[in-house]
């Protein structure tokens, strides 16, 4: 999954919010060096990542890029389901998605010493771009997939996958609502799981 939903799979605890978005530039015992809530939240976000990648459903999704985009397909899905996430985003929760992201941009400026250098050096432009916001609509995707080609030398050709969204977009919006309502359902057992440890 990409940012906005490991954010929303996070819940209100905001150390565990912070440990679940930085988890992908943590790895693997320095977690340790974090406070207790943000290593639960690497830890659900690693678990989350896993539980992901092997179901069957997001595989359905992955398929349908492969031929085009190979390895890069499984980034462009978890990007591809943020966008349906942020579309429905009244779905899921109560708290208007602008006033969401509005607090979470605050909630990493409140932190900011604590996260890693290279969330530091990336959070100016994912605010002064909202990217999180952006998400909602697919001219905000299609941007958020330049910028990942560009981060490849252009080798990903994921900006091209913007066309895949717009000719299968019925279909992945109902494999990320089916696996969504599963994804939330195992966060939350597995949050309980970390909480009794």
């Amino acid at each position: 999954m990409n940012f906005l939903a490991h954010i929303y799979l996070s819940g209100d605890d905001k150390a565990i919010t912070i440990g679940n978005f930085i988890a992908d530039g943590i790895r693997g015992n320095d977690y340790k060096k974090f406070p207790k809530d943000i290593q639960t939240g690497i830890i659900l976000h690693r678990h989350i990542d896993t539980f992901t990648d092997t179901h069957k459903i997001v595989r359905q999704s992955t398929k349908r890029l492969h031929k085009n985009y190979g390895h890069y397909s499984g980034v462009i899905v978890d990007i591809l389901y943020d966008h349906f996430l942020a579309k429905n985003w009244k779905t899921y929760s109560n708290v208007p998605l602008a006033k969401y992201v509005g607090d979470f941009y605050d909630l990493l400026e409140d932190n900011f010493d604590i996260l890693p250098t290279r969330v530091q050096k990336m959070m100016p432009y994912m605010v002064a771009n909202n990217w999180l916001l952006s998400y909602a609509s697919v001219d905000g995707i299609a941007k958020v997939l330049e910028g990942m080609n560009r981060r490849t030398q252009n080798r990903s050709k994921m900006n091209l996958a913007v066309n895949e969204l717009e000719e299968f977009y019925d279909a992945f919006e109902t494999e990320f609502t089916l696996f969504f309502a599963e994804l939330i359902e195992y966060s939350k057992q597995e949050l309980k799981l970390l909480h009794s440890q």
